[in-house]
């Protein structure tokens, strides 16, 4: 328990684990309730492991109970037996959660509206609605893989509060604007993606997150070996390490693309 709430995945309530390698779904301490975003698979033998995550993030975690008793060769072997088998347990619900994120997705898509430009949002950014749909006050941006499989949805507010259908797989999905000629913006969110092509025409894939550049531009490299790939960077200059310049120039290294970082007044 200890080891969950120092990766800020405590329960919202107490955890009953028995030992026996089963995946336990939970609600993890400050998502909505009903939700049972996170999960966890516990060893009791032959000394305290196990695994941990949740699938509103997609991250995963090991553990293992630190001792000073020497560890036989058959513990070790039987530590990391399990530990793959924590892993493999994942894997399989992974494959059901992301089935029902789609399932959801599409459904939320289907009874969605087309957004118009006077979205708050939009109005604020002074962007346009491009090829994106509406519930409520919530737009809704589709993040689908290069195929063109609805795997997920991004939901922002007028106020600009963003978050993502929970269990929805993201990595490597992206959001279309335009069609591609001979080059392709690749940019982190909606507003900037919308503002890059209004002002150049070009086509542009939405990834979401600086996180999600590297294997976006790696699926479209794929699918486009020959395309003209720019990476338009998010100048993160006041936030340590910069990671949005440090993650595009990764993902555009890693094509053969080519990186764009905006200036700002003050030498940013």
């Amino acid at each position: 328990m200890d080891a969950m709430a120092a990766a800020g995945l405590a329960p919202a309530k107490p955890l009953s684990l028995v030992g026996d390698g089963k995946l336990i779904r939970y609600r993890v301490e400050g998502d909505k309730a009903g939700s049972k975003n996170g999960w966890v698979v516990y060893y009791d033998q032959p000394s305290p492991a196990g695994a941990f995550g949740t699938w509103k993030t997609g991250e995963s975690h090991t553990w293992h109970e630190a001792t000073s008793k020497p560890v036989t060769p058959a513990e070790r072997q039987e530590l990391q037996r399990q530990l793959r088998a924590a892993q493999a347990a994942r894997a399989a619900e992974q494959v059901v959660v992301h089935t029902s994120a789609r399932q959801r997705a599409a459904k939320l898509w289907a009874t969605a509206r087309p957004a118009t430009n006077a979205h708050a949002y939009l109005q604020r950014k002074a962007v346009h609605a491009y090829g994106i749909r509406q519930l409520r006050d919530m737009l809704l941006i589709p993040a689908r893989d290069v195929n063109g499989e609805l795997h997920t949805l991004q939901f922002i507010t007028a106020d600009g509060t963003k978050r993502y259908l929970t269990g929805g797989r993201l990595a490597g999905c992206y959001f279309a604007i335009g069609k591609p000629r001979d080059m392709l913006l690749l940019a982190e969110g909606l507003a900037t993606g919308s503002t890059l092509h209004q002002a150049t025409g070009a086509a542009v894939a939405v990834c979401f997150s600086c996180g999600n550049l590297l294997p976006v531009a790696k699926a479209l490299r794929s699918k486009f070996p020959r395309m003209r790939l720019v990476v338009c960077a998010d100048n993160d200059s006041n936030t340590a390490g910069n990671p949005g310049v440090t993650h595009a120039r990764a993902a555009a290294k890693a094509v053969g693309g080519f990186l764009a970082v905006p200036k700002f007044k003050g030498g940013a």
